[in-house]
């Protein structure tokens, strides 16, 4: 842990970024938390949830890929900046939803909060090379990881503890604050010239008025290049399943366990814990893995993901804490591993785009997932529905052990770090 404190130290630019992503995160989580909560509460439907998941669903899928053209277009610490004000003021309207039967209010409020969201998160990708020199990479993406599934922890724990003994309205209040400070800590980044704006080749009247043109060069070069298409289909594969995977942690939380928004909060807490545990190891082992063998990590990572899952499905209350951990491990080894392979090979000016999209098709997949996954449970019982979505999240150990084996993956050149793009300056004088 030496490297993430020197790390916070030394880079000022990380330090501020880290400040804001803590903040941010936790009062995320407390809108999570008090949204699910209250919607179930009202209406004793998973349908309901999965109505709330794809009201979020949906405008991130659509809107990420403008996010990525303006990400790579505009200054992106000020877009990253109107991003967070904008959800500030969005987080306070949920305080509207309190008391009412209608689910309305929670439908259209989560579409407006997920819209702006693309572009501060696919931005603070975009970044992380920018303010992290080559060597400092590897570390900065782990501990960014790692530190959001430390407040995925503390944030879910603390917001169902928070929504049961105060109420929904703190909640919101807390998560709409989280947003201002996040906007301030990301005022306070500096870096020399225009340093946040991606640098790229002038364009022409046409691009100005078609922006879909710059958006297909970003696809181009992600179908060009084939451990970017294979990172990309391991999200499609994941999403599968991790879409229902949502939907389910709010009806086995409520409904299948009867625990109520704590019950909710603590299995979002140990989901948490899981990936903080695995984006830990994947930091470690990241560092001394080849890149064959990192390959077959992957395909390790996702075995354990999907059948920790079905476990979790079938298990009683504290069983099930202990599997969703483990599945959540897994997801974290693979993330730490797969982003640092991101970070390192996609060039500065493509970064917004190939970001955006890959979370785009990411929400769009699981649109699919949480759309069946919704209507199932009002159908079927749950933990069938589980080991249906274990089993398909697996999936992805499948084809990418295919891919690899059968040489489909080679080492591609990497571009995405040049040491003569960064340069991390001291903090200036007051």
């Amino acid at each position: 842990m030496n490297a993430f404190f020197t790390l916070l130290v030394r880079n000022r630019n990380y330090r501020y970024t880290w400040i804001g992503q803590v903040v941010s995160e936790i009062g995320d989580h407390f809108n999570n938390i008090a949204v699910f909560s209250l919607a179930v509460a009202a209406t004793r439907s998973g349908m309901v949830v999965s109505g709330v998941m794809l009201s979020r669903a949906i405008p991130a899928m659509l809107i990420g890929p403008a996010a990525g053209v303006v990400l790579d277009r505009l200054n992106r610490k000020q877009v990253m900046i109107a991003s967070d004000l904008v959800r500030g003021v969005v987080a306070l309207g949920f305080i509207l939803a309190i008391g009412r039967g209608g689910s309305w209010l929670l439908y259209s409020l989560s579409a407006l909060l997920m819209a702006a969201s693309p572009f501060f998160t696919a931005g603070r990708s975009a970044i992380l090379p920018t303010i992290a020199t080559a060597e400092e990479l590897h570390t900065a993406n782990s501990l960014t990881q790692t530190t959001g599934w430390t407040t995925l922890t503390i944030g879910t724990f603390l917001a169902g503890a928070t929504v049961m003994g105060f109420g929904y309205r703190w909640a919101f209040v807390g998560n709409a604050l989280s947003f201002l400070i996040s906007a301030f800590c990301i005022s306070r980044l500096h870096l020399p010239g225009d340093g946040f704006r991606p640098p790229r080749r002038a364009l022409n009247e046409a691009e100005m008025v078609r922006p879909w043109h710059e958006y297909k060069e970003g696809l181009r070069y992600m179908r060009g290049v084939p451990l970017v298409m294979g990172l990309l289909l391991i999200n499609v594969g994941w999403a599968s399943g991790g879409g229902a995977a949502q939907i389910l942690f709010t009806v086995f939380g409520e409904i299948v366990f009867n625990r109520g928004a704590a019950g909710l909060g603590t299995i979002w807490g140990f989901a948490g814990l899981g990936l903080l545990t695995g984006g830990t190891l994947g930091y470690w082992i990241g560092r001394h893995l080849s890149f064959t063998n990192y390959k077959r990590s992957v395909v390790a990572c996702y075995i354990v993901h999907g059948g920790a899952y079905v476990l979790f499905s079938q298990s009683g209350f504290h069983w099930a804490l202990f599997f969703i951990a483990l599945s959540r491990a897994g997801v974290g080894v693979s993330s730490v591993l797969n982003m640092s392979q991101l970070l390192r090979i996609v060039p500065d000016g493509l970064r917004g785009r190939v970001f955006a999209t890959m979370d785009s098709v990411t929400w769009s997949v699981m649109l699919v997932s949480m759309t069946l996954a919704g209507i199932a449970s009002d159908y079927w019982n749950p933990r069938t529905i589980g080991a249906i979505a274990g089993v398909l999240s697996s999936s992805t150990a499948l084809f990418w052990g295919w891919a690899h084996f059968t040489g489909r993956l080679p080492e591609p050149e990497r571009l995405g770090v040049d040491p003569e793009e960064i340069d991390v300056h001291p903090e200036p004088a007051a």
